[in-house]
């Protein structure tokens, strides 16, 4: 489903605020002295227009220059003061944003890596990319632009208010008149850009994800002359990211100068008010010029104030959906603690029914043993079940009901690491990432040389294809190893099962892509590869599982035959059959 419809949320969500707090917690000092500093600059800002105040009443209109030259000086320490305040406070809160923020990627991430396929199967990559960038990204606002600042703008102004009333109470509420409307219209606005950020993240998610799919499967897009539909598609989602971002927009287009318009009145009503008052000798010439400048401070953070409590809305909602993604905990249970030293390669299913969704059973009644350093094939139809066996014997997915052993031990008794790690499995689809050829061999394991690697080739008959490349094993390959051939790729994945030495080799569908020239050199891989150790090939061409011990053939989830290569030609079965229909199509036997 491409597109997610969720709730903005509440600004000040106590559970999420709880969450983000925990990942606070090792840098609790520097949270702590970036409050410190917000509230110590709330303090010092006001203190000025009363210092300018008393300046011009006690100094600039009675020409004391003397007075006039140490205000002034307290005065110009004052500025440096609060600069230097601002300015480690600016830092510090994008210090602390960026670095918690990385902490919750990296959480996130490795978060992700324990999660069952059936998670991916369901869950758009591009919503999760979402949430692994741009969502968190909105995590640092709550600390760069959130509450910290929306602390030190709400004492900012009861300072402020404080300092007017004992200054001259009238004048205050004359001055904070327009006040009632100013709220009013802060609180539509905070409301207002309140839903249309909630709509802006929704239509980035939706954006991301149908990029990343499209992206990826833009071969059929152009194989189906699909490029018109696919476009006008796109042309809506982003017009309704375009949408949401002009709501947002037109709401900031109106609210600013809304309040700009009633502190210019307010101004207005206090200039007129205090002139008579001047007049008559009943308010200083300083009280006006400091009650201007308070009208200036008081009504800015207020505006600054519902811009950052949409911002730190964001935050909230970014960080809900980040926090729900690491509450999922739909994972393999890794309760098994016996190692891979353990595992000999003897095999066994007994009675095995597994499903994707609920009770609609891709495997019913699976029941096969194969003995350590015996060779059995799975055949069949497309969908009959046969890459099903192999995510379970990997523990992909879990069965539902029945068993699986591994040397009479139930697989669920191993530990998850080290049950992986003796299985190497070359798959039909081969995935390389955008790294070096050695890096998608040895996959991050420095204990494995160069030199091992280039033995390796050599045994198989890949080392002359990656002498060839430039750079030799450092080659770099795009993006799911578009630059190499299909062989090429095939043997870089057999050369990444042989060199991690498993005791248990799954080829699945592994020479089914290619032509008959690299096949030669699969076929050789596929004999270093399998010698001595217990292997399950889900074949394609029969051709090649022609040796094995014991061939299963898989019909609608269920073994409907199961014998030698001669065994079941005799029975003149489905086997026959399948054999019989590759003879007509690529006349082999």
């Amino acid at each position: 489903m491409l597109e997610e419809k969720e709730k903005s949320g509440r600004v000040f969500d106590g559970k999420v605020l709880r969450q983000v707090y925990l990942f606070v917690i090792p840098y609790r000092t520097k949270f702590y002295t970036l409050i410190g500093l917000t509230l110590l600059a709330g303090i010092l800002a006001p203190i000025r227009p009363y210092l300018i105040r008393y300046t011009t009443d006690n100094h600039i209109l009675t020409g004391d220059f003397n007075g006039l030259l140490w205000v002034t000086i307290l005065l110009i320490g004052l500025l440096f003061s609060v600069a230097f305040i601002e300015y480690l406070n600016s830092y510090l809160s994008g210090w602390l944003g960026q670095t918690i923020i990385r902490d919750v990627r990296l959480k996130l991430y490795n978060h992700l890596l324990k999660h069952k396929l059936s998670f991916y199967d369901k869950t758009p990559i591009g919503r999760l990319i979402t949430r692994n960038i741009s969502d968190i990204e909105t995590i640092a606002d709550i600390f760069t632009e959130g509450l910290a600042d929306i602390a030190g703008s709400i004492l900012q102004l009861t300072f402020i208010m404080a300092i007017m009333f004992y200054m001259n109470w009238k004048l205050t509420l004359i001055s904070l008149s327009v006040i009632p409307v100013l709220l009013i219209c802060t609180y539509i606005f905070k409301e207002k850009v309140k839903a249309s950020f909630s709509d802006v993240r929704t239509a980035v998610a939706n954006l991301n994800t149908f990029v990343q799919e499209h992206i990826t499967g833009m071969n059929i897009v152009q194989i189906f002359t699909a490029e018109n539909t696919e476009y006008h598609k796109f042309t809506k989602i982003n017009e309704q990211h375009k949408s949401a971002n002009l709501r947002s927009v037109l709401y900031y287009s109106v609210y600013f100068p809304v309040a700009e318009v009633l502190s210019a009145i307010g101004i207005g009503v206090l200039v007129w008010y205090a002139g008579g008052g001047i007049l008559a000798n009943e308010i200083t010439f300083g009280t006006l010029l400091a009650f201007i400048m308070y009208i200036q401070m008081f009504f800015r953070p207020i505006r600054e104030i519902a811009d950052k409590f949409n911002t730190l809305q964001m935050g909230i909602v970014g960080s809900s959906r980040v926090l729900k993604l690491l509450e999922n905990e739909d994972f393999i249970p890794q309760e098994g603690n016996i190692l891979k030293e353990k595992i000999e390669g003897n095999i066994k299913f007994e009675n095995v029914y597994f499903a994707y969704n609920d009770n609609d059973y891709v495997l019913k009644n699976i029941s096969f043993e194969v003995k350590k350093g015996e060779t059995i094939a799975f055949v069949g139809s497309t969908g009959a079940g046969k890459s099903s066996i192999i995510n379970l014997l990997n523990r992909f997915y879990d069965i539902n009901k029945g068993k699986i052993t591994i040397d009479g031990i139930d697989i669920q008794e191993f530990s998850l690491q080290s049950l992986r790690e003796s299985i190497g499995t070359v798959m039909q689809d081969v995935f390389l990432f955008s790294d070096s050829i050695a890096h998608n061999i040895h996959l991050g394991k420095e204990k494995i040389t160069d030199e091992q690697i280039l033995e390796a080739a050599k045994a198989i008959g890949a080392e002359e294809f990656i002498k060839k490349l430039p750079n030799g094993l450092h080659y770099e390959v795009m993006e799911r190893g578009a630059t190499l051939s299909v062989g090429q790729r095939q043997l870089v994945s057999f050369l990444r099962a042989m060199i991690h030495e498993p005791k248990i080799v799954i080829l699945d569908e592994a020479t089914s892509s290619i032509d008959s020239e690299t096949e030669a050199l699969i076929q050789v891989a596929m004999e270093k590869l399998l010698k001595g150790r217990t292997s399950i090939i889900v074949a394609h061409r029969l051709s090649t599982i022609r040796h094995a011990n014991k061939i299963f053939v898989i019909d609608k989830g269920e073994i409907a035959e199961s014998g030698t290569h001669a065994e079941l030609l005799a029975l003149n079965g489905k086997y026959a059959n399948l054999v019989n229909m590759q003879l007509e199509t690529h006349k082999i036997r």
